[in-house]
């Protein structure tokens, strides 16, 4: 975007000619690597993943589909996470955000419950709730798409689903297919 928030500035690597900020590749390599020793500490079923942004619905699916991790595209439903008397409660261990614009109420949720955060943020979101920052284009479906499969891949080979990236039963053109 050509919106720099203060909290992604350490991510931008520069501004091109029309004033658009290019976030450092070598960040968001480290953030992916960091966020795989991150969430491989919870069991699939511990994790929530919602997303509002309808560009990141197909990615979020098939991310759901390879991994188990439990997914909500579309419209969060309201106190799902902060509200034991409802039929669809969920109790989660850790919430990962597609973009916290879209998807601020469940991370005002998760942050209420004290569930950590972890979220996709481009140069014009705020951190302040987040506790874990996967700096990325988060508004594109080709790059929500391979972000996803890149965390659903290593995330099984660090559980030791798989052993390789040839095991993977969804390959990454589907995940960025258009």
């Amino acid at each position: 975007t050509k919106v720099i928030t203060p909290h992604m500035r350490k991510f931008v690597y520069k501004r091109r000619a029309d004033g658009l900020a290019v976030i450092n590749t070598a960040f968001i390599d480290d953030k992916l690597r960091e966020s795989i020793d991150f969430i491989v500490k919870y069991k699939p079923e511990e994790i929530l993943v919602v997303c509002r942004r309808e560009n990141g619905w197909k990615a979020v699916k098939l991310f759901q589909k390879l991994t188990g991790m439990r997914c909500i595209p579309g419209r969060y439903p309201p106190g799902i996470l902060t509200n034991a008397n409802l039929e669809d409660f969920i109790e989660t261990k850790l919430l990962l955000a597609v973009d916290p614009v879209p998807d601020r109420n469940a991370i005002k949720d998760a942050f209420k419950m004290g569930v950590p955060i972890m979220a996709l943020c481009d140069t014009n979101n705020e951190t302040t709730l987040i506790d874990f920052v996967i700096p990325c284009n988060n508004k594109g479906k080709k790059s929500l798409g391979l972000i996803c499969w890149i965390l659903a891949k290593e995330y099984l080979k660090a559980r030791g689903i798989i052993k390789t990236d040839d095991e993977v039963k969804i390959t990454d053109e589907e995940f960025t297919a258009e």
